[in-house]
């Protein structure tokens, strides 16, 4: 368990802290402070009952401001967020010390040598590496990054060297090592290629005028170049499939699979079957079946809701994200998988691993790259440009002008709380234009819970079934539409249906010009 813990710069207030876990007999593994003054603490679960206490008290010391759990210390999450870069870079990279011997590799290296990290650590790194003199370089008087060609495994590489200083004291920094990127001939004109197309940025659909949303594009454009799992979070509505479309699109696997499952809307037996698919036999089928994990293969598999997982199938997922293997329901076969998980919740999931309803080591591995997507109504800067964006994409489906949006209508938009948020602006909007006879909207077109309005379509009970209530809206619609689209060619155009569907459709209803004035 990990505190996250905001206070006043007080002498001994964390040793008022400490006097606590003390008193509770806790076992602190871990204590770091921020260079804001945040106190973070590291130490065993403890029950549920006994943090209940635990916490209230810890509250109470003069100049604590507030106390949450956090699911990593500092110092993990640079390790976690270093490891996952190491890892995901396709090209060779290696670390070095003052020597000249190397310290750490990542998995470009490991399988270009075919050994195991123990059997490459701690040797030379002219071992490896040819065609420039390391300890020449190191026992220099200014030691300066270079940019030199090499040989690895018998292969020309372009060799970025630059040196690592770490600062002494108040005496300048001293040369600790050098980190080594390395890449091949076909690497640099893959990326030359890149360089020179044209540009074609899959977030340029998402709307960021705000701070809040630039920082969120922002730091998923950096994420969508590597390739360990993304942990979207959020509310429902906030547009968190789009970014893991966009990351999908602007990643190496872009042009394979973007494949969906939505944990909270199927069955957990079901979730299984169409996760790993079945084996021969299974399910009374004679042929076997892939899952969605073999669909996305070399692509990414779109996980909505994870928190909603079984415990059973938080475990079955576990072991893909650890060594890509799993075995299809009723199949002994191993299969094996490279896929990365892009996964999505709006539930607080540090605080159900605490509960014990959400596995810690599967938080750890689907949380290595984590974004929060705020609500609507934190980045009121970008409403009117998601609003002019919707009008306009409806407009062109209707064949119709986009109407403007008058001073009152902005004014509502931007002021209203948006409990659905983008998912909701959407739908308003959509609903207000089908119904708009005008070239501006203005706010009494818009209608919405608890809005200024006169009143809304739907009454507070509903009368008929769901199709009796689908064909009245659709009567009332085509009732109001008529007037100004009196032809059944214009009607047609407008609603993008075709001219044999409006007739019928007027012919059922009992509209034409005699019983609709025009």
């Amino acid at each position: 368990m990990r505190l996250e813990i905001s206070c006043k710069d007080r002498l001994g207030i964390t040793q008022d802290v400490l006097d606590i876990l003390v008193e509770y007999e806790i076992n602190l593994r871990g204590i770091e402070i921020d260079s804001s003054g945040k106190i973070f603490l590291h130490f065993p679960n403890v029950e549920f009952a006994e943090f209940q206490h635990l916490m209230p008290k810890i509250r109470r010391i003069e100049g604590i401001e507030d106390v949450k759990t956090t699911p990593f210390m500092p110092i993990e999450r640079e390790q976690n967020q270093l490891r996952a870069l190491l890892r995901t870079l396709p090209d060779p990279v290696f670390s070095i010390d003052s020597r000249g011997n190397i310290l750490l590799v990542n998995e470009a290296v490991v399988s270009s040598l075919e050994s195991s990290y123990e059997e490459i650590a701690g040797r030379e790194i002219t071992d490896l590496v040819k065609g420039f003199n390391f300890s020449r370089w190191l026992d220099g008087k200014q030691v300066l990054a270079q940019t030199q060609k090499v040989k690895f495994i018998e292969q020309d590489f372009l060799a970025d060297i630059l040196p690592v200083m770490v600062a002494d004291g108040d005496a300048d920094a001293v040369l600790a090592g050098a980190v080594l990127l390395l890449k091949s001939e076909y690497r640099l004109g893959q990326q030359l290629t890149v360089f020179h197309q044209a540009s074609n940025d899959s977030f340029n659909e998402i709307q960021a005028t705000s701070s809040q949303m630039k920082k969120v594009v922002r730091e998923a454009k950096k994420m969508a170049e590597l390739d360990a799992p993304i942990l979207l979070v959020g509310e429902t509505g906030v547009g968190k499939e789009m970014i893991a479309r966009a990351c999908h699109r602007a990643s190496r696997r872009s042009s394979h699979e973007f494949v969906l499952l939505n944990c909270a809307s199927i069955p957990d037996d079901m979730a299984e079957q169409e996760l790993f698919g079945y084996g021969p036999g299974a399910y009374g089928q004679k042929q076997s079946k892939s899952g969605l994990l073999e669909q996305a293969e070399n692509g990414t598999l779109f996980l909505d809701e994870v928190g909603d997982m079984s415990m059973s199938l938080q475990a079955k997922l576990l072991r893909v994200l650890q060594d890509g293997s799993f075995r299809r329901v009723g199949d002994a076969r191993e299969v094996v998988v490279n896929v990365r998980i892009i996964g999505t919740t709006q539930k607080d999931l540090a605080q159900m691993v605490m509960e014990g309803r959400f596995r810690e080591d599967l938080y750890y591995r689907l949380n290595v790259l984590s974004l929060v997507v705020p609500p609507l109504r934190e980045r009121k800067a970008d409403i009117i440009g998601l609003a002019e964006h919707f009008l306009k994409n409806q407009s062109t489906k209707l064949g119709r002008r986009p109407p403007k949006l008058n001073k009152s209508c902005v004014e509502f938009l931007q002021n209203y709380p948006w409990p659905g948020n983008v998912r909701q602006l959407e739908n308003t909007l959509y609903r207000a234009l089908t119904l708009l006879e005008r070239d501006e909207l203005g706010k009494e077109d818009i209608q919405l819970p608890d809005s200024a309005m006169s009143s809304g379509y739907f009454s507070d009970e509903l009368e008929g079934t769901l199709d009796q209530e689908v064909k009245r809206f659709e009567k009332d619609l085509l009732r109001r539409l008529y007037p100004s689209y009196p032809s059944t060619r214009q009607l047609a155009r407008k609603l993008g249906l075709s001219h044999t569907a409006i007739a019928n459709k007027l012919r059922e209803y009992g509209i034409s010009k005699k019983t609709v004035k025009v």
